[in-house]
């Protein structure tokens, strides 16, 4: 018996109360540990950081040249409709009567027999005085007034 009592002496429940609470301490203190980032997770969270710093330029790419893609789409409906309206136009050119239309508007052609009368608009009449010197003669009479200047002044060099 006196193992007994022994056993459950105070000192005996005390130790044996003491070993209990530290055992509910490290239990707690593991569970924590638990808790913190553990090595598994790092490895992982490693691995995700690492794809998507892998797949960042790649993907910046992909978007730009979709974007590029789509204004050459936009680029080629844009040809595609001038292509049109060229053709449209070549048509209307090889119609005889359009082209006599526009050459008559545009170039002032008649046709033989015809009589041409150019009319002058008269509202700005009152600005501009009525001689307005080289600007008021055509190109041709100015560069052949320029010519004889020129040979006027070179043949009263040439005789001092």
């Amino acid at each position: 018996m006196p193992a007994d009592r022994e056993r459950f002496s105070t000192a005996t429940r005390l130790k044996a109360l003491g070993e209990h609470a530290a055992a509910r301490v490290y239990r707690v203190r593991t569970k924590r540990r638990r808790g913190r980032l553990t090595g598994r997770a790092a490895l992982l969270a490693l691995v995700v950081c690492s794809l998507v710093v892998a797949l960042a330029y790649p993907m910046r790419q992909y978007i730009s040249q979709r974007s590029d893609i789509a204004e050459q789409r936009h680029e080629a409906q844009r040809a595609r409709e001038d292509v049109k309206k060229l053709r449209e136009r070549k048509a209307r050119l090889r119609d005889p009567a359009y082209t006599e239309q526009q050459a008559r508007e545009r170039l002032h052609f008649l046709m033989p027999g015809e009589t041409g009368y150019s009319v002058v608009d008269g509202a700005g009449a009152g600005e501009h005085s009525t001689d307005q010197g080289a600007a008021g003669r055509p190109w041709y009479t100015n560069l052949w007034d320029a010519v004889d200047t020129a040979d006027a002044a070179g043949a009263g060099s040439a005789r001092r």
